[in-house]
């Protein structure tokens, strides 16, 4: 049986500032800098730090120079960040990540509703800061919301995600993440958005990022890396519900990823004992049990 599935697979995890970023009790810098220490130390080449959004829409991230100062920085780790626009890059620039993330939704509702423009315009927004950060020799990942299915909209059609893509690929993103944001999709919906993209960037540049509010993130990952994506981002010990979705789990936890790859023979360069004590860490400062059935059936085992 031919297959092409990678020998190895990288993996961002997302939880400092995605995971972290809606959290209602404020995480102080020292523990988010502990947690980026506990994600390298288990093996992590890629942690998406935190965000440069104003602090008034999130107060979560009003520590963002403090945390990205506060690091102990490793050659070979990537961090990344956050910047919503312009401003949010001259705050950024400052702290010297190695790439920087930009965002457009696929869906049009979604879009006016986040950021009240289209599409098109919201790209186009982005183009100066796209354009400051690689002439400034920083990296540039586009995340891509909503790839299968949106709030208000219901399913996307995989010709949407083409045109965001392209539309990214067009003002000089360098790589993608292709997003079920709310969780929505099934394996054969995120392979048509993965197609899509695969229009506009090569595999080795598009990276899937799914949530579990439907427990669907390990299956439409089997179906990312049947296609040979080989980029995932996930969230230690699941931080981060789904903002439209009540009381849903939001991204998949990085612990289960990670159980899984291994169970598949793929390559993570990933710690799992560590990474189970990373989300243990988070944890018990958020007050609460991981979101990751693999982390706490490790610590019951643990425990007995």
């Amino acid at each position: 049986m031919k297959s092409n599935i990678p020998a190895r697979v990288k993996i961002i995890d997302v939880g400092p500032r995605d995971g972290l970023q809606n959290e209602k009790q404020q995480v102080p810098p020292e523990v988010k800098i502990a947690l980026v220490q506990r994600l390298q130390d288990a093996g992590l080449k890629e942690i998406e730090v935190t965000s440069y959004v104003s602090p008034k829409w999130v107060p979560q991230m009003a520590d963002n120079h403090a945390v990205m100062a506060g690091i102990t920085r490793r050659a070979d780790v990537r961090y990344s960040v956050l910047t919503p626009n312009l401003k949010g890059w001259e705050a950024a620039a400052a702290d010297k990540p190695d790439e920087i993330v930009v965002f457009g939704a696929a869906s049009e509702a979604f879009s006016q509703k986040n950021i009240n423009c289209s599409i098109a315009e919201s790209i186009e927004r982005f183009a100066p800061v796209v354009e400051a950060a690689l002439a400034a020799g920083v990296a540039v990942r586009g995340a891509m919301s909503c790839t299968v299915g949106c709030p208000y909209e219901g399913d996307i059609a995989p010709e949407r995600v083409a045109y965001l893509a392209g539309l990214m690929r067009g003002i000089g993103v360098q790589r993608v993440d292709v997003a079920d944001t709310i969780g929505v999709g099934t394996p054969l919906k995120v392979q048509r958005a993965i197609a899509a993209t695969l229009k506009h960037f090569g595999i080795d540049d598009v990276s899937g990022h799914f949530h579990d509010t439907y427990g669907q993130a390990l299956a439409n990952t089997l179906a990312a890396l049947e296609l040979g994506v080989w980029n995932y981002q996930s969230s230690i010990a699941g931080l981060g519900g789904c903002p439209y979705a009540k009381g849903a789990t939001g991204n998949v936890a990085t612990e289960d990823l990670v159980y899984m790859l291994q169970g598949m023979g793929i390559e993570t360069g990933i710690d799992l004992d560590k990474l189970v004590d990373a989300g243990q860490y988070i944890s018990d400062f958020l007050g609460r049990k991981p979101q990751s059935r693999v982390a706490v059936a490790l610590l019951n085992k643990r425990a007995g």
